[in-house]
């Protein structure tokens, strides 16, 4: 395993309603090993290469401002406060200030110019990145916003994301892939008038089997949410929502021939 750095994906939070019937849910469709991490009312999702992500309960603060069920993505920053500072100076909000986290690190909630939030972290102690190539991984990142340029314009100087290449989508658009170093770590587009969600970051979980993950989620609750259909490099996907509403998406790697 490579260790992390500077604007990796770290880890992956779900805010949810109910976090044990979330967990299994997971454990069902992404093959992942929940594991409540005691006093914390914290519960670690585990994949075959380790803790990958977790659960937790939906703040009712957060719940009376309308806030649905969801996951967030924490990205990895050499300073949390100084990342939280500059955010502010490129449009972006703080919407949680920096704060330590016992065993954990130092953590903020930031919104980019457009709305999309994401979280900061500097952790504790290094993290090793997984083999994203694997079943029950997170493996691509993306981004549905008002105006995907300015919006990888922020995260570009924030994390020092680069663009890799642009798809083009037709009537749909550009599709800007980004990553770091030799890494692609998902992609960026501007969303039609039909898409009438606000800035929403998707998080893409690796599946051996895309109509098999698909069929073990409706059986627990979930719900698809745009059907399966297929990327460039012979890849497919799908977008579905569990059964609390959070949204969350499948990547099924290309079948050999």
């Amino acid at each position: 395993m490579t260790t992390a750095s500077t604007g990796s994906f770290i880890w992956f939070d779900l805010l949810t309603t109910d976090p044990t019937k979330a967990a299994e849910f997971y454990a069902h469709v992404a093959g992942w090993t929940p594991q409540p991490w005691e006093g914390t009312g914290y519960t670690l999702f585990v994949g075959s290469q380790g803790p990958l992500a977790g659960a937790a309960q939906l703040p009712e603060v957060n719940r009376k401002m309308g806030a649905p069920p969801h996951w967030t993505a924490n990205v990895q920053v050499a300073d949390v406060d100084a990342t939280a500072a500059q955010a502010k100076k490129l449009g972006g909000k703080v919407m949680s200030e920096p704060a330590d986290f016992p065993k954990v690190g130092r953590l903020g909630l930031i919104g980019d110019p457009q709305g999309g939030l994401i979280n900061i972290l500097k952790p504790n102690d290094a993290m090793q990145l997984h083999d994203t190539t694997k079943a029950g991984e997170f493996c691509w990142s993306e981004l549905l916003t008002t105006d995907h340029m300015s919006a990888f314009a922020f995260y570009s100087k924030l994390f020092g994301w680069e663009k890799r290449r642009d798809f083009d989508m037709g009537a749909k658009g550009q599709y800007l892939i980004y990553g770091t170093g030799s890494k692609e770590l998902g992609g960026m587009f501007t969303k039609t008038k039909d898409m009438p969600m606000p800035p929403t970051w998707f998080y893409y979980i690796k599946t051996d089997d895309l109509e098999a993950a698909i069929e073990r989620a409706k059986g627990k609750g979930g719900k698809v949410m745009n059907r399966p259909m297929d990327v460039p490099g012979g890849a497919r996907i799908a977008q579905l929502a569990d059964p609390q509403g959070a949204m969350f998406a499948l990547h099924e790697k290309p079948k050999k021939s």
